[in-house]
């Protein structure tokens, strides 16, 4: 058995019939149309692939249990289930399982930021003592939303590090968030705002908190209204543990212990009410991540200038992934140069999560992958980018 996991440390980490091997759909005559790699279904990603034939081979290796779905101009061109959702119930993943996304919720929580920003009822310049109260004068005056947004305020504690005895006895979403806020008001900064870029699930908890201010709605409330319902997002929402536990569309996350076997970790004693809030505790499927990713491009949710400003690269990072030749943080999102061709999107992970979007929009892909285990994933990610960008 693990050690217990405190619901702080899981937050850092934190940064869908069987259908196991079934395509939805494959668009018809792709290849044979095409005239450009934009138009194009890559070999390796057609049904029988390279692609599919890499994922199954890891699930068959116990290595990645989840849904995979790539995407050309909006239509699913692979989509697979592996694994199960629920291994005491021994119902399997599919199309319709729900995954925690975990830190792909941050992309949520900026677009939210964003359009407000382009509503005018906020700016990315403002300090956070325009729209919060509580906050020593150092951190109000000096810390800026654009710094939260691209986590370079230096607020909260360490991405990684212990929680608080109270956070145990949170049991319910007002309660997650009041608490995380209370506790980040008394934290100092942790380095001047600016001057560093350190990831910050707390600084996420600040946003979403400015979010409820300014609109007057709760948080979760406004991002269901404002993203989910006009994206089509139909099977997207936050959940909490007692929820996930009664609902047999949730996958289980399974844990991976040092002995290398896997418990489910919401059901085990040290699991939190919750995981994550707006810095990483949505779920969803992958077919409502499509629908998302079609919603964002096509300025659906916000507009186009506003979109681009929102995705595109702030802060130069080290390459996060193999393939990357430029790496960026933006607002919520990481923007990445891939043999010559954007990708932006997020990844996300904890106990039993690893997953990962993946927009290509001048080529108009989208790569999908949401595990229910924490096993890395990052060997699927870098091929379904070489392949879509080669």
């Amino acid at each position: 058995m693990t050690h217990p996991t405190s619901r702080r440390s899981m937050l850092g980490l934190l940064g869908a019939a069987s259908l196991a091997g079934a395509t939805l759909v494959a668009v018809p005559g792709a290849a044979d149309a095409a005239t450009s790699r934009s138009a194009a279904t890559p070999k390796g990603l057609r049904p029988g692939g390279e692609y599919e034939r890499f994922v199954a081979e890891q699930a068959a290796q116990d290595r990645f249990s989840g849904t995979v779905l790539v995407a050309h101009r909006g239509r699913p061109v692979l989509a697979r289930s592996y694994g199960m959702a629920n291994k005491d119930r021994s119902l399997p993943n599919g199309p319709d399982t729900v995954f925690c996304v975990a830190s792909i919720t941050k992309t949520f929580t900026a677009l939210a930021i964003a359009q407000l920003a382009a509503q005018g009822k906020l700016g990315f310049h403002d300090p956070l003592g325009a729209h919060l109260d509580g906050f020593p004068a150092e951190v109000a005056n000096t810390v800026k939303v654009h710094q939260l947004l691209t986590h370079d305020s230096g607020i909260g504690r360490p991405a990684r590090g212990e929680g608080s005895p109270e956070e145990a006895t949170w049991n319910s979403f007002d309660e997650v968030m009041d608490g995380t806020l209370a506790i980040i008001r008394k934290t100092p900064l942790q380095f001047t705002p600016g001057s560093k870029h350190e990831y910050s699930n707390d600084g996420y908890f600040v946003l979403a908190a400015i979010v409820a201010r300014v609109t007057g709605q709760s948080y979760f409330d406004y991002v269901r209204t404002h993203i989910f319902a006009p994206a089509g997002m139909s099977h997207t929402d936050f959940y909490s543990r007692p929820q996930v536990l009664a609902d047999n569309t949730i996958s289980r996350p399974y844990l991976t212990q040092p002995d290398g076997t896997r418990i489910d970790f919401a059901s085990s004693p040290f699991a939190p009410f919750t995981i994550g809030g707006p810095a990483g505790g949505a779920y969803s499927t992958a077919s409502d991540m499509l629908a998302y990713a079609g919603a964002l491009t096509s300025g659906k949710l916000l507009n186009p200038a506003f979109t681009g400003l929102m995705t595109s690269g702030k802060v130069a990072l080290p390459p996060l992934q193999p393939s990357s030749q430029a790496e960026f943080y933006g607002y919520g999102y990481d923007d990445a140069i891939v043999n010559g061709e954007r990708v932006f999107g997020h990844s996300g992970g904890g106990p039993g999560i690893a997953t990962r979007l993946d927009v290509f929009p001048g080529l108009d892909w989208v790569s999908i992958v949401l595990g229910n285990y924490d096993t890395p994933i990052n060997p699927i990610v870098e091929l379904g980018r070489k392949l879509i960008t080669t």
